[in-house]
């Protein structure tokens, strides 16, 4: 098993137990490049949150090994989405892990504190380990994203490390789930579509295009509509 699947797999059981989420859905992804199926896609459902969506494509022809997470809180919560991807390519392994705001940090200063500011001294060690180098991801898809976010490249060894990240991230989300956090001003709602909508823009991220390529239209908008939905 690969560091990035074992990593994935640990961050969701450990996700399911905490929240009691059950499997709703589990779809399979082909490819005309493979006979076999090249994914999964899941969506897992329990009270705490509105669901869990998950994105396994994995295609040793082309290198690709990669696992995504999405954790999204209801509509009228506050508590930030929780996302991981982890990802093994031929030259090196990347995560991407962030929790996703509700509001607007800048005029929200007690939201931020509490949601995001325990975070400071686990991203700051992140970015110390040796081996972890920034990933290339432009400003405006991070203005849609947090402060916070851990978006990485990383030798083995370090990648290995970011579990420890990753784990403290999980927890402390957690924590805001069960918890709750201080009121924003914002239509949360409103808010999180319009939010969504960007985040999962093919015009906004390029991974889109590789997805269609690699899944055809019609799957990857499959999968791109759990996201957003």
């Amino acid at each position: 098993m690969s560091l990035p699947t074992a990593l994935s797999e640990r961050t969701l059981a450990t996700l399911s137990s905490a929240l009691g989420l059950e499997t709703a859905e589990d779809l399979a992804l082909t490819s005309a490049m493979s006979p076999e199926p090249v994914g999964r896609l899941r969506v897992l459902r329990g009270a705490p949150i509105e669901k869990a969506v998950t994105v396994d494509l994995v295609v040793p022809q082309i290198g690709l090994d990669s696992h995504m997470i999405f954790a999204f809180t209801g509509s009228d919560s506050a508590v930030p989405h929780f996302t991981l991807d982890s990802v093994k390519a031929p030259e090196y392994h990347a995560m991407h892990l962030d929790l996703i705001p509700r509001a607007d940090l800048a005029i929200n200063l007690a939201y931020l504190d509490a949601v995001f500011l325990p975070l400071t001294p686990l991203l700051e060690d992140a970015w110390q380990l040796e081996g972890v180098a920034p990933a290339a991801i432009g400003p405006r898809q991070r203005a849609m994203m947090s402060p916070w976010m851990v978006v990485c490249r990383a030798t083995e060894d370090a990648f290995r490390a970011l579990d420890s990240t990753v784990d403290d991230y999980l927890a402390h989300w957690l924590t805001l789930v069960d918890k709750g956090v201080p009121a924003v001003e914002a239509d949360l709602a409103a808010r999180d579509r319009a939010n969504r909508a960007n985040l999962f823009s093919p015009e906004v991220d390029p991974v889109w295009a590789q997805v269609t390529r690699l899944l055809g239209a019609e799957q990857a908008e499959r999968v791109r509509g759990e996201l957003l939905a």
